[in-house]
């Protein structure tokens, strides 16, 4: 599947985004937000995560998108999401254009976790928080989109059984709220005939 130049895509993703009905969850849980940070880099589309430190309370050593939990003071769930990149990975909010939001999603650490998708603007260097976040990770959007790296399996969690997602990227694995993110947004976006 061909991937659009960034431009063009980031309308698709606001037209998309925009004419869908979101499904919000209800609140309870702590409010979360995180960022599907979107960029150009030599005339390519990628997505950009992060793998947590190992040292972390949640989710230590996996991949995931920048984010955190909601303060009293971030105005909204795509505040909290560009606050927590900023902290992570160095990239301030203004220089991120939010095209929309997904629907809610419920972590099993009790987070209700809202992505907002976004368009980092500028080839810019990031810079890592070592306390949060081990490294970055740069995947091509099209990599994302071969049906040859992703797989579903089922796992049984309070004695329910639930689909998990994951993608594969080098030695890499996407996999969880993260994935279950991803697959949202690529099936928004790029869906299958």
């Amino acid at each position: 599947m061909d991937v659009p130049g960034l431009t063009e895509l980031a309308v698709r993703i606001r037209t998309t985004l925009a004419g869908r009905t979101r499904v919000p969850m209800a609140p309870g849980p702590v409010p979360a937000a995180v960022l599907l940070p979107l960029f150009e880099r030599d005339g390519e589309v990628r997505v950009l995560f992060t793998k947590r430190t190992e040292h972390l309370n949640h989710h230590r050593g996996e991949i995931s998108f920048p984010g955190g939990v909601r303060h009293p003071d971030d105005a909204s769930p795509c505040d909290t999401a560009l606050r927590e990149t900023w902290e992570e990975v160095g990239v301030p909010p203004g220089d991120v254009d939010i095209l929309g939001t997904l629907d809610d999603f419920y972590s099993i650490h009790d987070y209700l976790v809202t992505p907002c998708v976004g368009i980092i603007r500028g080839d810019r260097s990031l810079t890592v928080n070592p306390d949060e976040i081990e490294r970055i990770i740069v995947v091509p959007l099209k990599h994302l989109l071969l049906p040859e790296v992703f797989r579903t399996e089922d796992w049984t969690w309070r004695g329910r059984t639930h689909p998990v997602h994951f993608y594969r990227y080098l030695d890499d694995e996407i996999w969880g709220l993260t994935a279950a993110i991803l697959s949202q947004f690529l099936n928004t976006v790029f869906p299958r005939s």
